[in-house]
């Protein structure tokens, strides 16, 4: 009688199962690659979007008090508006030796302004201002440098 099975193909062999392995570890590999522009753009998103609700919270403070918060380091609480302001999503915090921190220009001098930025991983800075939100290319050293250039 003739066998239709036999014993070589009830399951596969060592060398057909690393092969598969192989493949899947490569293209595991492709996608995790891929992945790392999103995640990059998406902790800019919120980045951005940190600045904005810093912004906010500065005009409410300014609204109650004619005058910003000032402080010279980023603060920890803008007033009973923000109890604990944004960390930066990669972990690094402001003073560190990292990048993609958020640092605060000093106002002490002058309640009138302030500026909060952030240290965006494409490039460039994102600004929070009195003025609004702003992208500038270099890391703000006061006030002036975190608006934008006048036309």
């Amino acid at each position: 009688m003739l066998q239709i099975f036999t014993k070589r193909d009830r399951g596969f062999t060592l060398i057909e199962l690393l092969v598969v392995i192989a493949i899947i570890g490569i293209l595991a590999t492709i996608v995790l690659v891929s992945m790392t522009g999103v995640q990059q753009a998406g902790r800019d998103t919120a980045r951005k979007a940190d600045m904005r609700q810093i912004v906010s919270a500065m005009q409410m403070y300014y609204g109650d008090n004619e005058a910003y918060l000032t402080d010279t380091d980023y603060p920890s609480k803008i007033g009973s508006y923000m109890l604990r302001t944004p960390e930066d999503p990669s972990g690094c915090t402001y003073g560190s030796t990292g990048t993609e921190c958020y640092g605060w220009i000093d106002n002490t001098g002058n309640d009138q302004q302030f500026c909060a930025y952030a240290d965006l991983e494409d490039g460039g800075f994102y600004t929070a201002t009195h003025a609004g939100t702003f992208e500038v290319t270099d890391q703000p050293a006061n006030i002036a440098d975190c608006l934008p250039p006048t036309p």
